[in-house]
Order: structure tokens, then C-alpha cells, then sequence
């Protein structure tokens, strides 16, 4: 079963809070529906219980003042600030009234408040709406802190800060929101995790092995402290721990202290920037409780210091990222690698070779582009030793056996399968001077080679007009409800959900009547048949184009659509796919939505029989049945097909089906509710 976005378990367990006490009230900024706040937090909630959950003006200072206020005469409140930014506006509250009151009366009076926050940039907001402001808050007495994670349950932890009598903050890194919730102590087929330490507690998240460093991350930077420990394992051998708090002040390092001294070596990364924050708070509690037990300074580690900018480029160079914390904690770790162990039985003279792989079958030849050991590294059976560009992707290939590694052929040369790239010796080679690369073709200036990426889509178009018959239908749909429903659907999960999602799902539910539109040519007389749609789908950079594959599309929902298609694209920007996940397609989908393209006639990548095109979207005039003329927004919908396999008639049924989809209102309601 799917887990539930982050977004989803906190309005959860609002709803849950709710139904529970008739005492909680929740106060901000837009939060009646059918809005229901700006990131659907709330939805739902005015609805049900209309007299606690109350709109206030445009004033973070009033609406947290009340919200004190309420508290103060025995009531719980959960104050929402729209934008985190916009906490500076009531800062005074929270200051001098909300933390006072606790205890500036000669006695102890319970002030059950929690001021919600949504902070963080990653979503091109700018630099009014983008930022992280924990340290402003840190050190106020009587005033806890709390972060969302994606480990913590929100319920618990709202529901632990409205009983302990004192205020609290919660910030909400605003991109966690569309991301899913772990759960049942998984990560992935890497990482697991458990909770320690009294409530909220942290998340102590593990790999295979461990000790080498520990990673301290607030859950806004979570993630990004995850794929910074998987890359530390993979490409350094780092064994890097997350530890993740539920509460981030006041600081309780007990739960955490055994995995701390066991490591010795700590970072603390934050998005935040640099000077009186969180993370030199939580060094300076180390540095007190377990000076002996560090091997280096803890190393800290924020955002730049610099406004966040709009464009989606510039704040990406400003916001800490995941490269950033691997490349810094890669900088200043160094493992021991411990004793070689035995060398392999009985090696060959020259020892055991490493040969090119066939990674895929478009390519003959690959770039060897990184050699991932050192000349003379002793290298275990399985590791990653060499890494080679395909079309598509970069692979890693691994040691067949352990041995000392002995370069044969330089960075930047291609080889063919088979092809010998080094050896593994069971004693180091003697020291030779290390491979040159080829020299460089006397090319005129004007000339230019295509890279591997273009070479390799060369090779596939070229073979598929060779040998594919193809003809071409294309069918017009009206798509202004569909487009309509997908923005509600998106303002209800908080993710963007868009017509190419819609498409892939449609494609993948005409599986059952369509099967050899989704099959492979074995040869000329036969045909494979597909038991699932795997829709695959152009993704095109500007630097290389990839078609990633969405697996068993139609066991998806839309929404799940559009999240692996959101990371297929995150990952084609950054040129890090796996072969694995552009191969498998039974169908493709290709995208060109630009305004102003009307028709897009696409190649069929063999073996495949079909491919689909998706245009942009057009208004179009036309006449209602009562004469007036009244617009509608339509877009083309293309089918390559195999004439070989598929009739004319086929295709035009197929497309039918699939616009179908898109226009009838209720078979578009069962697409989106599955």
C-alpha cells in the first residue's frame, strides 16, 4: 500500500485532534474551505467543526495574539501563518507574550499554544516566501521547537506540544508536504529506521553498516540528507547515519549520545544560513557532552548567504543541497579501509580481467567516463569499479572478483562490449606511466560530434525508419474538464498533477481491450503480448533526450503518475538514470506540448509496435447546439503505429478509447478516482 503524503497524515491527524477535544481551536489565514489554506492543510476541517476553526485578517500579529489569548483561558490552539516569512510579523506575541505568560505571573499558567509554520525554499516562491527562520526562535525560554519530518506522526507530535503547558512552534519545510510519509521503520531497499528516545523523539535512520559519520537533519532537509549518505556509501564507502529530531529545541541528546561517540565524526546541515543558528547550538552541546569522543570538529553546514532568488537555477545554487553535504563530509572523512584480506585463489597470471558489459541494446560501443578506484586500489568482488555512458545513462560495473586494480584504459575513451577496460591482480602492477588518451581527431572548426546521448537516439531512429512500416493517426480531444478536475486534484494533494500524468494513465487503462498495442515484434509473424503497461515517456533536457518508464502505469493512480514522473525529470536534468529504469516500455508516449505545436508524428522504438504523441493544448470556437459560439480547449493526440501489426481501424479505435478517457465525465471521474 501506497503511504500517504506528508501533507495528508498532518491534515489526518488535525481531523483526529479534532474529533477528540472539543477544546481545540485553529486559527489563520484562508483556512475556510473550500480553500482550505495554501497548502490543504485545513481542508476539510471548517466544514466539520465551523465554530473552532476560525479566518482572521492579514495579521500575524493579531491572529497569534488571540490565539494566545484563547489559550490562556484554558483553550488549545493551533495558530496557522500562511508563510513562515510572515512569523517575523508576530514575533512580539510569541517574545513577550505567548512564552511570558507561562511564568511571569508567580505561577506556572498553562499557555497550550502551537504556532504552525510553513518554511523552506525548493518551490520558487522568492525571497519574501522561501525562507527558514528556525534560529530566530532558538533560546527563548518556555518556547519549544519542533520540526516536521517525514518519520515523526504529526498527530503525536501536535498532540504531545498541546499537553505539555508551554508554547511551541512547528515548522513545516513546505516541500515535505507532497512527499510520502515513511512508515513501519522502511526507507528503501537501503535504509531502514526506528524512534528513540521519549516523545517526539528521533528518527535514527541506518544502512547496511555503520560508524563511520553521523548526518544531524532537521525533517525539511531529511531527504536531502539521505541521498547525500546513499552517495557517501556508493561512491566513498562512508557509512553514513540520519538521525532526525522530532523537537529541535530545547535539545535532548541523550536518546542519540551511544550513536554519536560511536561514530565520533558529526555534521550538522540545516537550511537555514549561516550565524546563531540551530546547528551551532546542537555543535556546542556536543562539543560539552562528548569532547573526548570526536575524532574532527563538527562539521556544519547551511545554505548560502544570500537572499533566495525566484528563478528556479539561481536558488537552487543558494539552498543546501544533497551534493553539497556529500562533497563536504567525502572532503574531511577519511575511512580506513582496514586489512586487504586474502587475495583470490590461484589467479590467473594476469590476473582477472574487467570487460565491457552489455548494458543495453541500442549501443555497440560505451564511454568509459570515471574510474571509480584508484591505479593499485584493492578492490572487494562487487564493488563498483568503472563507470560507462550509454546513450541514456551512466552504469556502474562491477568487480567481478577482488584484487589490486590495474588501469588499461584511459577516462574518456569507448569501448566495445567484450572489450578488456583493466585487470584485477592479486599484487599490485609495477608503477607505468598511466594510459593516454587517443588523440584528438584533426576536426575543422566548424565541425562538430555528436555526444553519446544524441549518437545513441541517432542509432534508434535510423533503425526504426529502416525497419518499421510506420503510419500515422491522430484524433482531436476536448480536454477543458480534464484540465479543470487536474487543478483541483492538485490543489488537494499539493502536487502538480497535468494532462501528460492523465495521458500516461489513460494509455495504460486501454490496456485490457488494446493488448497488441502494447506488444513487441518477435519477428515477422509473431507477437509478444504485454501482461502489464509499461508507458514509457519522452523526456527531453535540451542536452539528451531519455524515455524513462512509468512500470504497471495502470495499477497507479494519477497522482503516483505524477510523482515518478517528477523524479523521471529531476533525474533527467541531473543525467542520472539507471539502465533499469528506461527499459521495460511496451508503449511510449511522446511530449510536445509547447502552445503553439498542433501535431507530432513520432518515431516507434523497436520493439514496440506503437508510440503515442501528446500536443499542446489550443482554444477552439464553436458553434453550442443553441448557435452561440463558445470556446473549448483541445489538443491533439497522436498514434505512430507498426502497419505490419496494426490495421488503421486499430489505431483509431485505440485513440478513441483514450480520448474517451479525457472527454467523458464519467469515465474521466474513474481514471482519477483509482
Amino acid at each position: 500500500m501506497t503511504a500517504p503524503r506528508v501533507a495528508e497524515t498532518l491534515n489526518h491527524g488535525l481531523h483526529s485532534l479534532f474529533s477528540r477535544d472539543e477544546q481545540l481551536y485553529l486559527l489563520g489565514e484562508d483556512l475556510l474551505d473550500p480553500y482550505g489554506g495554501a497548502f490543504k492543510v485545513t481542508k476539510g476541517l471548517s466544514t466539520e467543526y465551523p465554530d473552532r476553526v476560525l479566518a482572521t485578517p492579514l495579521s500575524e500579529g493579531g491572529l497569534i495574539g488571540v490565539a494566545g489569548g484563547l489559550a490562556l483561558c484554558g483553550n488549545k490552539v493551533i495558530a496557522e501563518i500562511m508563510f513562515g516569512d510572515f512569523a517575523a510579523l508576530g514575533f512580539d506575541q510569541v517574545l513577550n507574550f505567548a512564552s511570558k505568560s507561562v511564568s511571569m505571573y508567580g505561577r506556572r499558567v498553562p499557555m497550550p499554544l502551537v504556532v504552525r509554520c510553513p518554511v523552506g525554499g525548493n518551490r520558487g516562491y522568492g525571497p519574501t516566501h522561501s525562507q527558514s527562520l528556525q534560529k530566530h526562535f532558538v533560546g527563548i525560554p518556555n518556547l519549544v521547537l519542533y520540526e516536521l519530518s517525514p518519520f515523526h506522526n504529526p498527530e503525536e507530535l501536535l498532540d504531545h506540544a498541546l499537553n505539555r503547558g508551554v508554547p511551541g512552534v512547528l515548522f513545516e519545510d513546505k516541500v515535505l508536504y507532497t512527499r510520502r510519509a515513511f512508515r513501519d521503520g522502511s526507507v528503501d531497499d537501503t535504509f531502514g529506521y526506528e524512534l528513540v528516545g521519549d516523545a517526539p523523539g528521533w528518527a535514527h535512520v541506518t544502512g547496511p553498516t555503520t560508524g563511520d559519520v553521523v548526518i544531524i537533519a532537521p525533517g525539511g532537509v531529511a531527504h536531502r540528507a539521505l541521498e547525500a549518505a546513499a552517495s557517501l556509501g556508493k561512491d566513498h564507502s562512508i557509512a553514513a547515519e540520519v538521525l532526525v529530531p522530532g523537537q529541535l529545541y530545547p535539545l535532548d541528546l541523550d536518546p542519540v549520545l551511544p550513536v554519536l561517540r560511536a561514530a565520533g565524526r558529526i555534521a550538522v546541515v540545516e537550511e537555514g544560513t549561516a550565524g546563531g543558528t540551530w546547528g551551532a547550538e546542537v555543535a556546542t552541546q556536543i562539543y560539552d557532552r562528548m569532547w573526548s569522543d570526536l575524532t574532527q570538529p563538527v562539521l556544519r553546514l547551511s545554505s548560502a548567504d544570500s537572499i533566495i532568488p525566484t528563478a528556479t537555477h539561481l536558488e537552487q545554487s543558494v539552498l543546501l543541497d544533497a551534493a553539497t553535504i556529500r562533497a563536504a563530509i567525502a572532503d574531511v572523512t577519511t575511512v580506513d579501509p582496514g586489512p586487504p584480506g586474502a587475495p583470490p585463489v590461484d589467479p590467473p597470471a594476469d590476473g582477472t580481467p574487467i570487460t565491457t558489459p552489455k548494458l543495453n541494446n541500442n549501443d555497440t560501443t560505451y564511454m568509459l567516463v570515471e574510474w571509480m578506484r584508484a591505479e593499485g586500489d584493492w578492490v572487494e568482488a562487487q564493488d563498483p569499479v568503472v563507470a560507462l555512458e550509454t546513450s541514456k545513462a551512466i552504469e556502474e560495473v562491477l568487480a567481478p572478483e577482488a584484487g589490486y586494480l590495474h588501469q588499461v584504459v584511459p577516462v574518456g575513451e569507448e569501448r566495445e562490449v567484450g572489450a578488456v577496460l583493466g585487470h584485477l591482480l592479486p599484487s599490485p602492477a609495477q608503477p607505468q606511466e598511466a594510459p593516454k588518451p587517443a588523440p584528438r581527431d584533426n576536426v575543422r572548426p566548424e565541425q562538430r560530434r555528436l555526444d553519446k546521448a544524441q549518437r545513441g537516439t541517432a542509432a534508434v531512429v535510423t533503425r526504426s525508419h529502416r525497419e518499421i512500416p510506420a503510419a500515422y493517426t491522430v484524433v482531436k480531444a476536448e480536454v477543458g474538464e480534464a484540465l479543470r478536475r487536474l487543478e483541483e486534484l492538485s490543489d488537494q494533494t499539493g502536487a502538480t498533477v497535468d494532462l501528460v500524468d492523465l495521458l500516461v494513465k489513460a494509455i495504460a487503462s486501454a490496456h485490457p481491450d488494446f493488448p497488441l498495442m502494447f506488444g513487441s515484434l518477435s519477428d515477422d509473424e509473431t507477437v509478444a503480448l504485454a501482461s502489464v503497461p509499461n508507458v514509457g515517456v519522452t523526456l527531453d533536457t535540451g542536452q539528451a533526450l531519455y524515455v524513462p518508464v512509468v512500470e504497471a502505469a495502470g495499477d497507479r493512480s494519477v497522482s503516483d503518475i505524477a510523482d515518478v514522473l517528477m523524479d523521471f525529470r529531476m533525474k533527467a536534468f541531473r543525467g542520472e538514470f539507471a539502465a533499469r529504469e528506461l527499459a521495460g516500455g511496451n508503449i511510449t508516449l511522446s511530449i510536445n506540448t509547447d502552445p503553439d505545436v498542433l501535431l507530432v508524428v513520432p518515431i516507434v522504438l523497436s520493439p514496440q509496435v506503437c508510440m503515442v504523441s501528446l500536443a499542446g493544448v489550443y482554444p477552439e470556437c464553436r458553434l453550442d447546439d443553441g448557435g452561440a459560439v463558445v470556446q473549448r480547449r483541445c489538443v491533439n493526440i497522436g498514434l505512430s503505429y507498426d502497419h505490419r501489426v496494426i490495421n488503421g481501424r486499430d489505431a483509431v479505435q485505440f485513440l478513441t478509447q483514450v480520448k474517451t478517457f479525457l472527454e467523458d465525465e464519467e469515465a474521466l471521474s474513474r481514471l482519477l478516482s483509482d
